[in-house]
């Protein structure tokens, strides 16, 4: 039971808060996320094998520099961290200070070469990587009332909601300038701010290198007109309840957290980009070579999981470069 579960109001970003990451929060479970919900990290092995093309894209951008930073960000416990550094060159692993940004205690099991940290270190040369990050940094949410007023939406542990006070002050505005409401009663929007200024913080620890944040995400000309606030449990999607016993997520309005120079992209274009096609072996393999025609065949799969419409390919890629190119850049 969450310190929330008195019955008493709250924000959703104070509920999600402690239902997610306080003493007994969600994410402090030692299942770890992989046991609710299935990113792109536990899809394939694939995925890691591109994270590891992209660093080593920003090491070339760097001039290989003598330490190379990759930060993994919100990082579960360790998987995603743990295959680049396995996917990469011998010689850039050699350079590579690898740390996993993550609440929850580390794994007995992790790697050595592993730091695990509560927040990403200073300094970075490198890449940092979000995986599914910004949907987790709790958020407020706003309703339009019957006289056509933007307010709070207020909730009690038990998930039942009420409206609370007009939105005001820096909230609003980001409201006004991101995700305008109109006056159609019901209508609600979930209100990035804190997610703008979670990410501007973390791209502010890279002195040169490449910030990427990867999410379900939607843009000013597509925002849903009732939100996308939903919890997850067990794999299944489920009513948003902020006692500690799911996950609660919401898209990111990623247009709004970019800074300058940053550009927007699908997973689709940005895996494509380093070399993850989903095209299928060529059928001749399978009778040269059986063994090895199963196993392209078996990649090219996987590869269209992460890449497919209506699925993870429609993941949004986030791609802040800092004193160098853009390294996806078609």
């Amino acid at each position: 039971m969450t310190a929330e579960a008195t019955g008493e109001w709250h924000g959703w970003r104070t509920a999600a808060e402690a239902a997610l990451y306080g003493p007994e929060g969600f994410y402090r479970r030692p299942e770890g996320p992989a046991g609710h919900f299935r990113t792109s990290v536990h899809a394939s092995p694939l995925y890691a094998a591109a994270v590891a093309r992209l660093l080593c894209r920003v090491d070339e951008a760097l001039g290989r520099p003598a330490s190379l930073d990759l930060v993994d960000m919100a990082a579960g416990r360790g998987e995603l961290v743990t295959r680049v550094l396995a996917a990469l060159p011998a010689d850039v692993a050699a350079r590579t200070r690898a740390c996993a940004v993550e609440i929850a205690d580390r794994p007995e099991t992790l790697d050595h070469r592993i730091e695990w940290l509560r927040r990403p270190p200073k300094r970075i040369t490198g890449l940092l990587f979000a995986n599914e990050w910004l949907d987790n940094v709790p958020l407020d949410v706003a309703e339009v009332d019957s006289a056509g007023a933007a307010r709070e939406v207020l909730v009690r542990a038990d998930g039942t909601e009420r409206l609370g006070e007009p939105v005001a002050g820096a909230q609003a505005q980001w409201l006004a300038r991101w995700w305008p409401l109109g006056d159609a009663q019901g209508t609600r929007a979930e209100i990035g701010l804190p997610r703008d200024q979670a990410w501007a913080a973390a791209c502010a620890t890279l002195d040169r290198g490449l910030a990427v944040a990867v999410d379900y995400a939607h843009t000013a000309h597509a925002r849903p007109p009732f939100g996308t606030l939903t919890g997850f449990r067990e794999g299944r999607e489920t009513a948003p309840v902020p006692d500690g016993s799911c996950d609660i997520t919401a898209h990111v309005a990623l247009d709004a957290c970019a800074l300058p120079g940053a550009h927007l992209l699908s997973q689709r274009d940005a895996l494509r980009t380093l070399g993850i096609t989903g095209a299928r072996p060529p059928l001749e393999l399978a009778s040269t070579r059986p063994a090895e025609y199963v196993r392209a065949l078996a990649s090219a799969g996987e590869a269209a999981e992460l890449t497919a419409t209506g699925g993870l390919g429609d993941f949004v890629w986030l791609v802040q470069p800092v004193g160098i190119p853009n390294v996806l850049a078609h």
